[in-house]
């Protein structure tokens, strides 16, 4: 029998500033937010997490008032601008804009199910991945242009134009209007007297 290599975990995560169950929330956030990514694979989320958190941590230890919850969101964010930015080759874009092409293209390109262990892996791209997240992205359409429009008139066909023709001599003559009126009444009145009988 073979002696097996001894598997070697990740040192635990131990920050130096906050409570225990800060930093749990702030992991349930980041889980949360991975998740809402389709990241659902748990040992690729784990290991995204724990980088998260330990980018989190340091910067909580420089400043101990800020909530670690908060700093792990921000970090996340962060982390995904620039993945984002380096995989669709679109750095020094706007925060809103490299965020809604990122995650256009992540969905489009149905990445988290093909390549689980993708996501935010900057040492093992995968090129079909990666081309498929280029060729996600939605490219904008021409600048606006200034035209200038003729106003013409608006041909309603015959029907429009024979009705409003009745309704002119109809208004000519106002006893005949009270008349269709009343009629148009009866008529509804006997219609439903019919139907309810």
């Amino acid at each position: 029998m073979s002696e097996r290599e001894p598997i070697e975990l990740p040192p635990a995560f131990q920050p130096k500033t906050g409570s225990m169950d800060a930093w749990n929330a702030a992991y349930v956030r980041v889980e949360d937010y991975l998740r809402a990514h389709r990241i659902h694979n748990r040992l690729h989320q784990s290991r995204l997490i724990e980088a998260i958190l330990e980018r989190a941590a340091r910067r909580h230890e420089a400043n101990p008032a800020l909530n670690p919850t908060a700093l792990a969101s921000e970090e996340t964010e962060t982390l995904m601008d620039l993945w984002f930015a380096e995989m669709l080759d679109e750095r020094g874009l706007p925060h809103e804009r490299i965020a809604v092409d990122g995650r256009l293209a992540l969905l489009l390109c149905d990445g988290p199910q093909k390549w689980p262990y993708a996501f935010l892996d900057e040492k093992h791209v995968d090129r079909d991945f990666a081309s498929a997240m280029r060729a996600g992205v939605v490219q904008a359409g021409p600048d606006m242009a200034v035209s200038s429009m003729v106003p013409r008139p608006i041909d309603l066909g015959l029907i429009p134009e024979a009705a409003g023709e009745t309704m002119e001599q109809i208004e000519k003559w106002p006893i005949l209007r009270a008349l269709l009126l009343w009629l148009l009444f009866a008529g509804v009145l006997a219609v439903i007297f019919k139907a309810t009988r």
